[in-house]
């Protein structure tokens, strides 16, 4: 895989590439750079000149997707929904080579600005950033209320958004559980957390969470569960369908400046479509644009330089107690995403009469299931990019994410009380 080649020779790598272009858009490639890119977990990215015009490509390659139905790219659907997002020049759906090229801007990803911004004293540039994140959240929930519709089992199953979530539970090919990244991150692992504290999988998966001196109402191995049964297509059907992009994690998104307000804009629209279950369209960007940051998810190699983490096993339980937490700047975020999206949007589906019971469950799985099958969360056996201080945080964020805490709040929580359509809190 080429995905694969650029982590041990980016210049072999750069070389397929630039083959691969080549014979797709029958294009003259010229000084082709893959971008050194901490976001693209699964893709890669970079830019290349043709004819004097230069360009930005996304190429998607992923394991499984051969067998993976239904087209790739879909900007039209959000373009003719009113979604801002960018269209691209050039595009390839077939399977092993889902490749998007843009014109070259001159803009930020919004998550490359964020990064700047969650260490830098800037108020301004923090308000601003803020304001566009809000905006924005108005024109999904303005988006997701005119799109709105019932949906059938089937509808939702044909959505490529379960890629990201359900998908990666299961073994692509044969439908068994445990299996996907699932599987091959953590089942039958053995993980290192800080201290040198080793533990199995069985000793892990088993174990009841106690984080900061909070206990949880769920271990592991039932989050995992819980998610292979309620994350199924078909039952993600109960609250309807909306045209969404499904992925707009912050480095999907470009920072577009302007004299007086800023504006946000999507691409890369690889999960997009038009009757994705109204609960999952935001699940992603939610955790990946707050709960990720800062760089405990994606800058992992850094982590122990701000943060400490420390873990124990006793008697059957998981104790994680850590110093870190969202930044001030995310914390504003969470805020405009909860006041400018999920709570109306939760107020509009029970007034139609289709808000399930277990809603908070279902954000909280896709929450839970953003991180750990993103990327491997282990730094143990199979470790990727974690260290045990990252790990350590990395568990404790997903498992405060899966469920509420057996007494007492947190941040998570507060987050789910303040969109409760009701008002009350759980």
């Amino acid at each position: 895989m080429i995905r694969a080649l650029a982590l041990e020779d980016i210049k072999a790598a750069e070389g397929q590439l630039t083959t691969l272009l080549n014979e797709l858009f029958s294009l003259p490639i010229e000084a082709l750079r893959i971008n050194l890119d901490k976001y693209s977990l699964n893709s890669l990215n970079g830019f290349f000149s043709s004819e004097g015009k230069d360009y930005f490509f996304k190429f998607h390659q992923e394991e499984g997707e051969e067998a993976m139905r239904g087209e790739y790219y879909r900007a039209d659907i959000l373009a003719h929904a009113g979604l801002p997002v960018d269209q691209p020049v050039h595009m390839s759906t077939l399977p092993g080579e889902q490749v998007l090229v843009y014109a070259r801007r001159s803009d930020p990803r919004f998550s490359d600005l964020l990064y700047e911004l969650d260490f830098a004293n800037d108020p301004v540039a923090v308000a601003r950033a803020v304001e566009a994140e809000a905006d924005l959240n108005d024109h999904l929930l303005a988006v997701a209320i005119n799109s709105l519709h019932p949906i059938t089992p089937a509808q939702s199953r044909a959505e490529p958004i379960h890629r990201l979530f359900h998908e990666r539970l299961i073994d692509p090919e044969t439908g068994a559980f445990p299996g996907g990244r699932y599987k091959r991150f953590y089942v039958g692992k053995r993980f290192l957390l800080p201290g040198g504290l080793t533990l199995t999988w069985e000793e892990i998966a088993h174990a009841r969470p106690v984080i900061n001196g909070l206990a949880y109402q769920r271990t592991l191995e039932e989050i995992f569960a819980l998610a292979h049964q309620r994350f199924q297509p078909e039952a993600l059907a109960d609250a309807g369908g909306v045209v969404a992009h499904g992925d707009a994690h912050n480095a999907n998104v470009w920072y577009e400046r302007g004299r007086d307000k800023d504006r946000l804009c999507f691409f890369d629209p690889a999960f997009a479509g038009s009757d994705v279950p109204s609960l999952l369209a935001e699940v992603k960007p939610t955790f990946h644009n707050i709960f990720a940051h800062p760089l405990w998810l994606y800058s992992a190699s850094i982590v122990s330089e701000r943060y400490a983490a420390s873990a124990r096993y006793e008697d059957g339980k998981l104790i994680i107690d850590t110093d870190w937490q969202p930044s001030s700047l995310r914390k504003a975020l969470l805020k405009a995403k909860a006041e400018h999206f999920w709570k109306p949007w939760l107020r509009h589906l029970k007034s139609k009469g289709m808000l399930p019971d277990d809603w908070e469950d279902v954000v909280r799985i896709g929450l839970f299931l953003s991180p750990t099958l993103v990327m491997n969360l282990n730094a143990g056996e199979g470790a990727d990019l974690h260290n045990p201080v990252s790990s350590a945080i990395g568990l404790a964020v997903a498992l405060t994410a899966a469920s509420r805490p057996l007494e007492g709040s947190d941040l998570i929580s507060d987050f789910f009380d303040s969109i409760r359509p009701d008002g009350a809190s759980s």
